[in-house]
């Protein structure tokens, strides 16, 4: 009597196992025919690719500042991450191989660069944000640190019709 329990219950716990790998199967058909992947990041970005993404909250993506400490403290795309160029691959080990990964420097030499470390470091989504942080501020990218605080709010900066203006203004600007 006590073996036929056990095999009762060893019955059920494989036809739970079996419905649940079902379900998770179905869910992932249906979440990939709902959800699309997204697109491969090009190797150059411009400014507003960036800025869009931000925009519409898209995850996953990350932002790195490869400039000096000094100049990433007073002023950076908001959000950026500090990885010094000469740190970048011992810092970047905490980054996933797969995330999306924006790139600028104080050139477009040590952009290229560290995106180079990157890729030959096995980072396959990788984009050298072109124009650095003074496209950024073109576009009317939001910016932080030391010298961005110090900056005075623009007359558009607390009307909405107004920075809805200024923004159509800055997305028809070529960087």
């Amino acid at each position: 009597m006590v073996e036929s329990g056990k095999d009762t219950v060893e019955a059920a716990k494989n036809a739970v196992e079996s419905a649940a790998k079902k379900t998770v199967e179905s869910a992932k058909n249906v979440v990939g025919d709902v959800i699309p992947s997204q697109p491969p990041i090009d190797a150059q970005s411009d400014v507003h690719v960036l800025k869009s993404r931000l925009e519409w909250g898209e995850p996953a993506l990350t932002i790195l500042d490869v400039r000096d400490r000094d100049a990433y403290n007073q002023g950076r795309i908001m959000g950026a991450m500090p990885f010094p160029v000469d740190q970048l691959v011992d810092r970047a080990g905490s980054l996933a191989k797969s995330r999306d990964i924006y790139v600028y420097g104080e050139s477009e030499e040590q952009t290229a660069q560290a995106a180079q470390l990157l890729r030959n470091a096995g980072y396959v989504h990788v984009s050298e944000l072109k124009g650095g942080l003074a496209a950024w501020k073109a576009v009317g990218g939001p910016t932080e640190g030391t010298l961005e605080s110090r900056t005075p709010p623009g007359a558009d900066d607390y009307n909405v019709v107004d920075r809805l203006k200024n923004h159509a203004e800055t997305q028809q600007k070529q960087v």
